[in-house]
């Protein structure tokens, strides 16, 4: 059955949505980014180097915190820029899913590091060996400094966008994270306690795994076309069956066009008639505006009888 009869199609601009961030950071920001990239990926370098010199785990596992967070950024501007790549013929989408795609990469790399740190750190706590605690801590302070500087090249735009200020964030608590291996270094200095380098790199990793474990369900979720958390299905079928003169709804699906816009489709069924041009627009205009889904398609069916293919709840 052809699926484009009385179809209505709104793509409302990217620009609009306050919910669009990710997909085209404010100009200003190219030079955060690329200052923050530069910065993290350099001392990323200088405190594995150290870690490996220092036979120190926790800045071995520190390091491996922040290289995440560089990717992160670096998948947060690539995405920010393929976002607005126009579609194609065969990429009706454009490139927007590429962010989904990096997301989920980016998650099973980080738990194959935390992985291999936990390893390293369970064989430190059976059989504790000598650490440079005075170079553990002088680096982790370096660590402080950079992360903090970073996470405020970003905190003017936290609010305003979500890639923003998903990049403070994350330079944020890598500053604190820095903070903690400065602690463990300065106790080791004070009481000699070997078991406190494998054991602050057994906290990093349950912070690694913690935030990945959220990343890789949602960019999962996302890969299966799940509708994205902030929206309640419920709560749009609800809104759309309630429209003036839909007698019943059908084959309503919503799914996330990579990690910034939302799409919907969905058959109304309107026995007066076709309900006109302005139904379609307040409809899409509502979802815009209650549910931040900007590229709505509708179809309308006239007859509650109508025989399409698609009406009972178990086709897709």
């Amino acid at each position: 059955m052809s699926h484009s009869h009385h179809g209505h199609h709104s793509h409302q601009d990217r620009h609009e949505h306050g919910h669009a961030g990710h997909s085209h950071a404010p100009a200003d920001f190219g030079r955060a980014f690329a200052i923050g990239i530069g910065l993290n990926t350099a001392f990323v370098i200088v405190e594995a180097t150290y870690g490996f010199l220092s036979n120190s785990t926790a800045l071995l596992a520190d390091a491996g915190h922040n290289l995440s967070d560089v990717l992160g950024l670096v998948v947060a501007w690539i995405a920010a820029h393929l976002a607005t790549r126009p579609p194609t013929p065969r990429l009706t989408y454009g490139l927007r899913n590429t962010s989904t795609l990096a997301a989920l990469t980016n998650g099973v790399l980080l738990l194959v590091a935390a992985g291999a740190i936990l390893l390293e750190a369970v064989q430190r706590l059976i059989d504790p060996e000598p650490v440079a605690s005075m170079t553990i801590t002088a680096v982790a302070t370096a660590g402080i400094a950079i992360n903090g500087f970073t996470a405020w090249l970003f905190a003017s735009g936290r609010k305003g966008d979500l890639n923003i200020r998903g990049a403070y964030l994350h330079m944020a608590a890598d500053a604190a994270v820095s903070a903690g291996v400065v602690i463990a270094g300065l106790i080791i200095m004070q009481t000699g306690w070997l078991w406190v380098d494998p054991l602050t790199s057994l906290l990093i990793v349950a912070v690694i795994v913690w935030g990945t474990w959220g990343l890789l369900r949602e960019s999962m979720a996302m890969s299966l076309a799940a509708v994205p958390a902030g929206i309640d299905p419920h709560a749009v079928r609800a809104y759309l069956s309630e429209l003036p003169g839909v007698a019943s709804m059908h084959d309503l699906h919503i799914w996330p066009m990579g990690t910034t816009e939302v799409a919907l489709t969905a058959h109304l069924v309107t026995p007066a008639g076709h309900p006109g041009d302005d139904f379609l627009k307040a409809a899409c205009d509502g979802l815009h505006q209650r549910f931040g889904i900007g590229h709505t398609t509708i179809q309308i069916e006239i007859s509650a009888t109508a025989r399409c293919a698609l009406k009972a709840d178990h086709a897709v």
